[in-house]
């Protein structure tokens, strides 16, 4: 077993682990409340291509940005 789940972050993910789980509660979260709370199993590949996209937003908000020379 890691030290990482005795010291430092209980959950033991890194700060875009964790990143990248929230974002995935978030939209499951927003799937749900459009659906009536129930997801479908015709539903799993929207949902799960919502999600992609979130995951896919925060990433490019994280990545740094590189400044080009004229």
């Amino acid at each position: 077993m890691s030290d990482v789940y005795v010291v430092g972050d209980p959950d033991g993910l890194s700060p875009l682990l964790a990143e990248v789980r929230d974002a995935i509660a978030r939209e499951l979260h927003a799937q749900l409340a459009l659906r009536a709370e129930r997801i479908e199993l015709a539903d799993v590949p929207e949902v799960s291509y919502q999600v992609t996209l979130r995951v896919d937003e925060l990433l490019r908000q994280r990545r740094p940005r590189v400044v080009q020379s004229p």
